[in-house]
Order: structure tokens, then C-alpha cells, then sequence
């Protein structure tokens, strides 16, 4: 059987396998994303409810959907998904983060079915989902639009993408790494590389040459004073997010 190809930077996976135990403390290496997460969760679940019809105010609004966390971590996402309904996977291609995001669902009472696997051998395994999640990863792979193009070929026709990354412009440079990296050292120096940063033009093409039809795009903003961070429809000038869909 012939090999599936792999977007996969041997790289990348290394820097996040050496920080994967940290994963659930929020004052560790991953605490800029115990910051963002509540605000990612506000958009995810917004643009689910909004495409399935489903309603937030009920205990498990997203029942019946199935829902692919691709690049899971130590399982941020898939623990609220899973406790909103959804059927979840979590894949990663640092096999490290499997053990410790497996332990914790335990911990937690939940069933995530976690694999280390990418996303062109679950193509090859003829995966299908309902939602695919692809926060934070696009930058780290070596072939962003064969990689896009994966994810699109793991939804279902009509399938929703919710896909994050960081815009590439001096102030991105400043605040990512700069800030992040080297002064406030919340994430070890290395572990963004700005050359592959996407700004959002270039992120919505590169959608629509995978095959989906982007809808949506928003900024996640920091307000270093309140220590906190907001969506905004306008400041997508370091961190952002859009919502793009599979032609039914």
C-alpha cells in the first residue's frame, strides 16, 4: 500500500513534543492559549450553532455532529466539544501529546478518541466529519495548500472549517514573537517562525484553492491592559480566525 503523503515539518512536531506535559497548566508554556481559549470557544461554537441551527442554551446542542480537532495539543478544544455533544477526534502528529491529552479526557469523565495520526492518512482512511478545527497549525506545515487541501477532503459535503493563524506584518513580528517569545517568555524562542506567518488574503485564497468557500473572518485581539482578549470584526492585524465551508 503506497504511503500517504505527509505536510508534516519534523521540526515543528519536535518543538511542541518537548513542551506536550505542559499542556494543561495554565501558568506554563501553553498559557497564551489558556488565555485565548475562551474567546476561541465563543467563535467555534457561534459558527456551529449558526450552520447546524443548533441551540447554545441546551446541554449538548452539537449531539450527532462529528468533529475533527486536527493538531489537538494536549485537547483544549475537544474537551468543551465533547461536553457540548459532538463526537470528537483529536489528531496530532506529535505523538507526545497523545498520552497526555488521553490521560487528562480520562481524568475528565469524557470519551475523545485521540490519535497520533496527520491529516492525509486520515484522508487515506476515508475519514469524514462534520466540523473540522484547524487552530494554530497552518503555519507549522511545510505545504500549507496540500495540507488545506487534506483538511478539505475530511469534510462532509456542506462541512464547516474553523481555521486560526497569525497575519505576517511588522506588528504580528513584534507582538508573536518579540513579545511572546522573547520578553514575556511565554512560549520558548523558536517556536513561530514569522516567514510563515499567512495574512488573511492569502489564508482565504489558499481556502478557496483547497475547495472551500470561505465565509468568515475575525481578529482574536489582546488588550494587554485588562489582560484579556476580545473578537473583533475590524483588527485582524496579529491573530485571527475565519469559518469556510464545503460546497454541499
Amino acid at each position: 500500500m503506497q504511503t500517504a503523503q505527509t505536510t508534516v515539518d519534523p521540526a515543528e512536531i519536535a518543538k511542541f513534543e518537548a513542551m506536550a506535559a505542559e499542556w494543561w497548566d495554565p501558568t506554563g508554556k501553553f498559557k497564551p492559549l489558556h488565555m485565548l481559549n475562551p474567546c476561541r470557544l465563543d467563535y467555534i461554537t457561534s459558527q456551529i450553532a449558526g450552520e447546524y441551527g443548533r441551540d447554545l442554551s441546551t446541554p449538548r446542542p452539537f449531539e450527532g455532529l462529528r468533529l475533527l480537532d486536527i493538531g489537538c495539543g494536549g485537547g483544549l478544544l475537544c474537551e468543551p466539544m465533547a461536553r457540548l455533544g459532538a463526537t470528537v477526534v483529536g489528531a496530532d502528529a506529535a505523538a507526545g501529546n497523545i498520552p497526555v491529552a488521553q490521560l487528562h479526557a480520562e481524568q475528565q469523565g469524557l470519551e475523545i478518541d485521540y490519535r497520533h495520526v496527520t491529516a492525509e492518512a486520515m484522508v487515506e482512511q476515508g475519514e469524514q466529519f462534520d466540523v473540522v478545527l484547524n487552530m494554530e497549525v497552518v503555519e507549522h506545515v511545510a505545504d500549507p495548500l496540500a495540507y488545506l487541501t487534506a483538511c478539505q477532503a475530511l469534510l462532509k459535503p456542506g462541512g464547516l472549517q474553523v481555521c486560526s493563524t497569525l497575519n505576517r506584518n511588522p506588528k504580528s513580528f513584534a507582538m508573536a514573537i518579540v513579545g511572546a517569545e522573547w520578553v514575556m517568555r511565554w512560549l520558548p524562542k523558536g517556536t513561530h517562525e514569522w516567514s510563515k506567518f499567512i495574512t488573511p488574503d492569502e489564508l482565504f485564497e489558499l481556502l478557496k484553492q483547497s475547495g472551500m468557500t470561505p465565509v468568515d473572518r475575525k481578529g482574536f485581539v489582546f488588550n494587554p491592559l485588562a489582560w484579556t482578549w476580545s473578537i473583533s470584526s475590524r483588527d485582524l492585524s496579529v491573530n485571527y480566525v475565519t469559518t469556510s465551508l464545503k460546497p454541499a
